[in-house]
């Protein structure tokens, strides 16, 4: 008989309302069109089994993944005809796929547009590259004849500096609406997250965010509209005395002035706590914050409990983890924090 594993000394939230929250901002921001959701890299870190259903509860109808494999896990969900693979078609084994279990490829070159019309074709998408120059078809492309065979259901560019006032917004909006000329298609889409703070000239169809679903802040404005999903925790494995002149931690970074309690916390570049929080970093305690001493090492880091004694072994203590707030202070970007987060960190409501 094999026995059930202890309980983690790790724990991740999501706050599956503020998610569906979220969506509904964002749907509303996106005035007449209609939020689609971004659920690639297994919902940015916190989980599809989790994610997909609040949103699909909340309305959403449209979403879009990365990768081949990343599409039978969101369509225990959702009908496959409603998840877009924005890496397309890399070889005529990927069309079969995407025609046996009915999801769409986004055509991004002419050798995927090929690759589709050879395996029969039928419903896709197709990305255009207006400037940010990853992947998608040149405007000097779409007007070949193997984009006008294409069926395609939603045409698709991606915003490179939407999070700033860049004149290159302007640019790629006005290099999208000629392409728009050229192709025959039944939606459009351009916003990301941050374009959708850019107004209704960006909205078009179907609007795609993805980080601010998940609690990220792309642009100033959105922050009062967008609530904290992810929440983490992690438990106290020790605590140890220290007296004046011990140091803490791999290189010995912090050395106690005086007698202090410490806590070690089960928590570490592996989870996704990156050596960045060295000497910066702080948890909370009822309030209390407590800051991190010396080095992260890869599965524990250091706290003082000066202001928390009563913490002993396993207690819990809150990682703040509010994206604008957390990527100011480690210099990670949002994105990171989240898709980051280490796989011991198994995402619950």
């Amino acid at each position: 008989m094999t026995s059930e594993p202890p309980p983690p000394t790790l724990r991740l939230t999501v706050d599956t309302d503020a998610l569906a929250e979220n969506w509904q901002a964002l749907n509303t921001m996106s005035g007449a069109a209609r939020a689609g959701a971004a659920v690639k890299a297994d919902a940015y870190g916190l989980g599809i089994d989790i994610c997909v259903p609040a949103l699909v509860d909340a309305g959403c109808r449209n979403f879009f993944v990365a990768h081949w494999s990343e599409v039978e896990a969101v369509a225990r969900y959702v009908a496959p005809a409603q998840i877009s693979v924005l890496h397309g078609p890399l070889t005529g084994e990927d069309c079969a796929y995407a025609k046996s279990v009915g999801a769409k490829p986004t055509i991004n070159s002419l050798h995927q547009a090929k690759l589709w019309l050879d395996a029969g074709g039928g419903p896709c998408d197709a990305m255009i590259d207006t400037g940010i120059n990853r992947l998608g078809l040149s405007p000097n492309e779409v007007a070949e004849p193997l984009v006008a065979q294409l069926e395609v259901d939603l045409l698709m560019s991606h915003l490179a500096s939407a999070d700033e006032d860049s004149a290159l917004n302007g640019v790629q909006l006005a290099r999208f609406a000629d392409a728009t000329n050229a192709v025959r298609y039944k939606y459009l889409s351009l916003a990301n997250s941050a374009g959708i703070a850019l107004g209704a000239n960006y909205h078009f169809d179907i609007t795609r965010p993805g980080l601010a679903l998940y609690g990220g802040v792309p642009r100033p404005e959105m922050a009062p509209d967008l609530r904290q999903v992810a929440h983490l925790q992690a438990a106290i494995i020790q605590t140890r005395q220290l007296s004046a002149g011990d140091s803490v931690g791999y290189n010995a970074t912090f050395t106690a002035s005086q007698t202090m309690r410490v806590g070690v916390i089960s928590l570490g570049y592996a989870d996704g706590y990156l050596r960045c929080w060295s000497g910066i970093g702080k948890v909370t305690y009822k309030g209390q914050s407590l800051p991190v001493l010396g080095r992260v090492s890869m599965d524990m880091i250091v706290v003082d409990l000066t202001a928390a004694e009563a913490l002993h072994e396993g207690d819990w203590v809150d990682i703040p983890w509010h994206l604008l707030d957390a990527a100011d202070q480690s210099g990670m970007s949002q994105y990171e924090l989240l898709t980051g987060l280490g796989p011991r960190l198994r995402a619950t409501r």
